[in-house]
């Protein structure tokens, strides 16, 4: 049988050499912590601490704003400053609650809990209660996901271990180093759906991610490890689905309507603990990697630590570093400070000593169609940016604007490098706000 993959896509550069063979080291932050109360998609986090307020590492400091938010937890022992609107790595400035840290680390008593003594209502609560969200990036809260209207219908948990995303090594190294935690985070996912499969999906770029899984679900019945072929956007929502099950989704439809749960590896490891160990989300792993870096490395880090932190502890910028971007190079966001938090989102940090994006020049489009052969959205990206370009929203719409999923495949293959995907997303932004306005 050949490996599952999906129809288009590119192989950039993958650049996981840097940092995959660096076990994960344990950051523990010196400066002032920063938490944003918009770690998630749907409604801000509601402030519980007030200026002055004492809190201890697992309080709650935030509590969610409606049924699609989720609260935020301090990571930290000390002393709330105040809140203020700070930097986020999007470029936005959002209300945050500061807490001055005073490097004790005291814990509040965390409640553990056995699977088989929880009901399905129990284990839910516990996953919203702990904050947790999807960590490979969306931030959608994993209560809600978890929640779907019919969850007899769902038939597979699909866990994303595809790490498709160039230079990024986090997944791979928490697959790796505590892959127990994942099969557990399944367990609990598995016991509210009677009639799911857990599939644990791996790229066949990490074949010792890929023995090691094998190894331990061989006698949990239920759980299955499903290879696929090294690809970007492998790890994508729509395309992960099609390449496991060979169901299909739009624009319009939900993984549940294909009768499917996506979460990515971090994602399933904050279940378990938030589950199984009454802990909230609180950390992460960071891979801060790339040219400019001088020793790439994954971190845990706490929520709340600054970036230039971390940079420094993984030895600091080279001389020639031009660009940082938050994420990865396809997805990520280009930074112009580093005086930012790591959330719950955060993935990695990419120091990169050339920028070729500022470097090109951008010519006509040639109609060679590259775009059109790579796109896994199967649109015409060429067209539909320069509808973008015109304002044109009707057209865009028309030609199935709504369908890109705004991996950059595009962008990347393009030879006249046209900003495609950047101009796509605008244009999608815009009608999802025309939209909410009718």
């Amino acid at each position: 049988m050949g490996l599952l993959t999906f129809k288009g896509g590119v192989h950039p550069y993958d650049g996981k050499e840097l940092s995959k063979n660096y076990p994960i080291e344990k950051y523990l932050p010196k400066g002032e912590m920063v938490y944003p109360l918009s770690q998630h998609i749907g409604a801000p986090a509601v402030p519980l601490a007030a200026k002055g307020d004492h809190m201890l590492a697992g309080q709650k400091i935030a509590d969610a704003g409606g049924f699609v938010s989720a609260p935020i937890h301090a990571s930290v022992s000390g002393t709330v400053k105040g809140i203020e609107q700070r930097l986020t790595s999007t470029g936005s400035m959002v209300n945050s609650i500061i807490i001055e840290n005073d490097q004790q680390y005291e814990e509040i008593e965390f409640t553990p809990a056995r699977l088989e003594d929880l009901s399905k209502e129990e284990i839910l609560k516990r996953i919203q209660e702990g904050g947790v969200v999807g960590m490979g990036g969306a931030g959608f809260p994993t209560h809600v996901k978890l929640s779907p209207k019919e969850p007899d219908k769902i038939e597979y948990v699909l866990v994303n271990g595809a790490e498709c995303e160039p230079y990024l090594t986090s997944d791979y190294r928490r697959m790796l180093e505590e892959p127990e935690k994942i099969i557990e985070g399944l367990r609990v996912m598995l016991a509210l759906f009677d009639n799911a499969k857990g599939y644990i999906c791996i790229e066949d770029n990490k074949p010792d991610c890929i023995s090691k899984m094998k190894e331990l679900v061989a006698d949990i019945p239920r759980m299955e490890v499903k290879e696929l072929m090294t690809k970007y956007p492998q790890g994508g929502e729509r395309t992960l689905i099609y390449a496991a099950t060979g169901r299909e989704i739009n624009s319009s439809m939900l993984p549940a309507d294909a009768g499917c749960v996506v979460d990515n590896v971090d994602t399933v490891v904050a279940v378990y603990k938030a589950v199984i160990l009454g802990r909230p989300v609180m950390s992460r792993i960071v891979t801060v990697t790339g040219d400019a870096i001088s020793q790439p490395k994954n971190f845990t880090v706490l929520t709340g630590t600054n970036m230039g932190e971390l940079i420094q502890a993984a030895g600091g910028l080279k001389d020639k570093a031009s660009k940082i971007i938050s994420g990865g190079p396809m997805m990520g966001f280009a930074m112009y400070d580093l005086n930012v938090p790591c959330i719950k989102t955060t993935s990695a940090f990419l120091c990169l000593e050339k920028d070729p994006v500022s470097e090109s020049r951008q010519t006509a489009c040639i109609n060679c169609g590259k775009c059109v052969s790579v796109c896994p959205g199967r649109v015409l990206p060429a067209r539909l940016a320069t509808f973008a370009e015109h304002g044109d929203m009707e057209n865009f719409q028309k030609f199935d604007g709504m369908e890109c999923c705004e991996c950059g495949c595009c962008s990347y293959v393009c030879p006249a490098k046209r900003p495609l995907t950047q101009s796509i997303k605008s244009m999608r932004k815009m009608v999802l706000a025309s939209r909410k306005k009718k």
